[in-house]
C-alpha cells in the first residue's frame, strides 16, 4: 500500500512539472501490430548478430541502426507513417554491414558519397550518428583533406531514424569540391549545446581516426538552430577552425528571444550571471583571431544574431563581414552561396595560423580556456570578464619579448607545440605581464614552449605547474551543474530510507525524470547504479549523480561531512541561514571529496525543463552551483520546485558571505 501511495506521488509530481507546455519531441502515429513485429523481428536478428561482432572496431557504424529503430518503436517516435518503411530500410542497412564485418570488410569506410557512420560516447556509453560527404575525389592515404562541419537546423522530430535516412539520401547545403563534410547529429535538437556540444568533438575524432584531416583547414559551418551553433563554437573554441560561417540563427539569449518571441525574459540574478557560458555576444573579441562570414536573409528575423554580433565586434574594434540576401527570408540566397562559397575557400585554401604572434582572448568561465597558445588556468572570479592579451616581439639583437596584458585573470600558460615559437632558443625570453618583467625559460630544440604563470599577492612569478595546490576551480572542473554532463556520469539511486517522506517523494520523482529526460533530450541511456554498487573503479571513472539524502544515499553519507553545505535530519545551513530538512533538498555540484578529479552533484539532472525545450536560446543552464529546492512548491515547466536560495562557490569552491552574486 505505501509502494502504491509512493508511485502516485511520484506520478503526480512528474505529471505537474511538464503541465501545460507542447511536448518535444512530439507523441509519434500509431505503429500497426503487423509492422511492429516485423521491426521487432528485425531488431532481434540484428542484435544477435551485433553480439557476435563485439570488439570489432567499426561496429558502431552498425550499432547506429538498431539504436535509431529500436528508440523509435519503444518510444513513439515514428512521427509519420512513412517513417515505418524507413525504419525497415535502416534495419536492411544495418544487416548488411554487419555481414561485412563478420567476413573483414567495411566498404562504407573507403567509399565516397553520402555515408552515415557512428562511434561511442563518453558521456553515457551510448552510440551516436554523424553523418559525411565524401568527395568523388577522395582516396585513402594520397593526402591530408578539408573538413567542413555542418550543423543542422531545428528538427522536433529528427529522430536518429529520420537522420540517418535523410543523410543518407542528402548532400546538404554546401559541398565544396575536394572537402569532406562533417553533418553533426548534435544529440538531437539543442543548437549543439552541453552533450550537442562534446558531439562534434567525438565525432571529429572519430572521422579523424578513419579519414586524414588537415587540422588546419577544418570550417564550422550551419544555418538557422545550425547557424546558432556555428556562434557558439566559434566565439568559444575561436582558435581551432580555419574559418566561421553562421547563417541566421541565434547569438544570445534575452535580445533574440525580444525580437524573435516577442519575450521579455525575467531572469533570476544567477540565471543572468549564466548567461554569460554561451552569449557569444560576450565572446565578440575571440573573432580577432578567427576569420568570420556571416549571412542573413535581408528580410529573415533571425538576421538579429548577426546584428548583434556586429554590434559587439565593432565596440572591440572590429568590422564584420556580412553577407546579406536580398529580400530573401529564413533561407540562403543562391547569389549569396557563390559569394559565401568564394570567400571560404580562400580562407581554407590559406589555412589556419596555429601559432599567429597576437592572441586576443576573453572568456567568462574556465570550461573556455583557450585561445591557440594561450591558456587560461585561473580566474579571479569566474562569471565576471576576464581577458588576455599576448604579443610575441621577436629582434635580431637577442631582445625577444612576449607583452602580456591581464584582466581577472591569476593565471595562465603558454603551450607552443613543435615548430610553433620564433624565440630565441639560445636566451632566456622577456615576458611582460601587466608591466611586470619575467625571465622565461628559453624555447626546446624543436622550437616547443611551455611556460607557466600564476599571480599571487598582486605580483606575477613563473611557475613549474600550471595548477595550484588545493582545492581550486580549473578548467572541466569548475561548475555550474551542467558541467557534469559533458563527460562520463553515473546516476546514482538511493536505497536507504530517506529523512522525509516528503523529499523522499521529490527525489523519486526527479530522479526518474532525469533519467527520462536526458534520453529524450540529449539520446542515450544514463546508467543507472544503485549507491551500494558505486566501487573505488567508479568513483575514479566519472562524475557521480548522488540522488537522495545523507541517510538514504550510501555514497552522499559517505562525504556530506566534507561538503561545504550541512545537510542533516533536522536542516539544510547555507552561511547560517537555516533550511528544515522535512521539506527542502540539496542541489548541489562540488570536487568529488573521494576523487576530486571528477564531480559529484546532488539531485539534479541537466537544469533546463520542458518550457526551455520550445526554443533552443532558452535551452542554457538554470542553476548554479547549488540551490536549496522546496518541495513543497511542485516542480513545474522551469524550476525543480521553489528555489529557497541558490548561489556560485567561489574560486576555491567555498561559500561567500553574497553567494556570488
Amino acid at each position: 500500500m505505501l509502494r502504491k501511495s509512493l508511485a502516485v506521488i511520484v506520478a503526480s509530481i512528474a505529471a505537474a512539472a511538464s503541465a501545460q507546455v507542447r511536448p518535444v519531441p512530439p507523441p509519434g502515429v500509431e505503429v500497426t501490430a503487423g509492422d511492429r513485429a516485423i521491426l521487432e523481428a528485425g531488431l532481434a536478428h540484428l542484435k544477435h548478430r551485433m553480439d557476435r561482432l563485439r570488439g570489432v572496431e567499426l561496429l558502431p557504424d552498425v550499432e547506429i541502426f538498431h539504436k535509431a529503430v529500436h528508440y523509435a518503436l519503444q518510444y513513439n517516435e515514428f512521427f509519420k507513417p512513412e517513417e515505418v518503411a524507413r525504419a525497415k530500410d535502416l534495419l536492411r542497412e544495418g544487416q548488411a554491414r554487419a555481414d561485412a564485418l563478420a567476413q573483414g570488410r567495411a566498404p562504407w569506410a573507403s567509399a565516397t558519397g553520402l555515408i552515415v557512420r557512428g562511434y561511442v560516447s563518453k558521456i553515457d556509453q551510448s552510440v551516436q550518428p554523424y553523418s559525411l560527404v565524401v568527395p568523388a575525389s577522395f582516396a585513402p592515404g594520397t593526402r591530408k583533406w578539408r573538413l567542413d562541419t555542418w550543423f543542422h537546423g531545428r528538427g522536433e522530430t529528427l529522430s536518429e531514424v529520420n537522420f540517418l535516412y535523410d543523410r543518407a539520401r542528402n548532400a546538404g547545403e554546401f559541398t565544396p569540391p575536394d572537402t569532406i563534410v562533417l553533418h553533426l547529429y548534435g544529440r538531437y535538437c539543442n543548437a549543439n549545446k552541453l552533450a550537442g556540444e562534446v558531439d562534434l568533438f567525438e565525432a571529429l575524432d572519430a572521422v579523424k581516426r578513419q579519414y586524414s584531416i588537415d587540422e588546419n583547414r577544418i570550417v564550422v559551418r550551419g544555418f538557422s538552430m545550425g547557424g546558432a551553433a556555428v556562434w557558439h563554437f566559434a566565439a568559444h573554441y575561436p582558435g581551432e577552425w580555419a574559418a566561421a560561417a553562421p547563417g541566421a540563427g541565434f547569438s544570445e539569449t534575452p535580445a533574440f528571444l525580444k525580437v524573435f518571441q516577442n519575450e521579455t525574459v525575467q531572469p533570476t540574478w544567477w540565471e543572468k550571471k549564466l548567461w554569460h557560458m554561451y552569449d557569444a555576444t560576450d565572446y565578440a573579441l575571440n573573432f580577432f583571431n578567427l576569420p568570420l562570414v556571416a549571412y542573413s536573409g535581408e528580410i529573415d528575423r533571425q538576421k538579429q544574431a548577426a546584428d548583434i554580433m556586429e554590434t559587439a565586434l565593432a565596440a572591440e574594434g572590429m568590422r564584420m563581414t556580412h553577407v546579406i540576401g536580398p529580400k530573401t527570408g529564413h533561407r540562403y540566397h543562391p547569389d549569396s552561396k557563390v559569394t559565401i562559397n568564394r570567400m571560404i575557400d580562400a580562407i581554407a585554401e590559406r589555412g589556419r595560423d596555429p601559432w599567429p604572434r597576437k592572441i586576443r582572448f576573453t572568456t567568462w568561465t574556465l570550461a573556455y580556456n583557450r585561445m591557440k597558445w594561450v591558456v587560461v588556468d585561473g580566474l579571479e572570479k569566474h562569471w565576471e570578464r576576464a581577458r588576455i592579451d599576448a604579443d610575441v616581439h621577436t629582434g635580431t639583437s637577442g631582445d625577444d619579448s612576449v607583452q602580456v596584458k591581464t584582466a581577472n585573470i591569476d593565471a595562465f600558460s603558454f603551450d607552443m607545440g613543435a615548430g610553433g615559437c620564433t624565440l630565441d632558443p639560445m636566451g632566456k625570453p622577456l615576458v611582460v605581464i601587466d608591466g611586470q618583467k619575467l625571465e622565461a625559460q628559453p624555447p626546446l630544440s624543436d622550437r616547443s614552449w611551455s611556460v607557466h604563470f600564476r599571480k599571487s599577492g598582486g605580483r606575477w612569478a613563473s611557475v613549474e605547474n600550471p595548477e595550484e595546490q588545493g582545492l581550486r576551480k580549473r578548467h572541466g572542473l569548475q561548475g555550474p551543474i551542467d558541467d557534469a554532463f559533458l563527460d562520463r556520469f553515473v546516476i546514482v539511486r538511493p536505497t536507504g530510507q530517506g529523512m522525509s517522506p516528503a523529499v523522499g517523494s521529490w527525489v523519486a520523482a526527479e530522479q526518474e525524470r532525469a533519467v527520462k529526460e536526458w534520453r529524450r533530450h540529449f539520446r542515450g541511456d544514463a546508467l543507472v547504479r544503485d549507491d551500494t554498487e558505486i566501487d573505488d573503479a567508479e568513483i575514479a571513472r566519472g562524475n557521480l549523480i548522488l540522488w537522495g539524502d545523507p541517510e538514504s544515499n550510501a555514497v552522499l553519507r559517505r562525504i556530506a561531512a566534507r561538503l561545504p553545505i550541512r545537510w542533516t535530519r533536522d536542516s539544510i545551513t547555507v552561511n547560517g541561514q537555516t533550511y528544515p530538512a522535512d521539506s527542502h533538498a540539496l542541489v548541489l555540484i562540488y570536487p568529488n571529496p573521494l576523487n576530486p578529479k571528477k564531480y559529484v552533484v546532488l539531485n539534479s539532472g541537466f537544469t533546463f525543463r520542458e518550457y526551455d525545450y520550445l526554443n533552443n536560446a532558452r535551452q542554457v543552464p538554470k542553476l548554479p552551483d547549488f540551490a536549496v529546492v522546496d518541495v513543497r512548491t511542485p516542480p513545474d515547466s522551469r524550476y525543480p520546485g521553489k528555489i529557497a536560495t541558490a548561489g556560485f562557490f567561489n574560486e576555491r569552491w567555498e561559500l561567500t558571505a553574497n553567494l556570488g552574486q
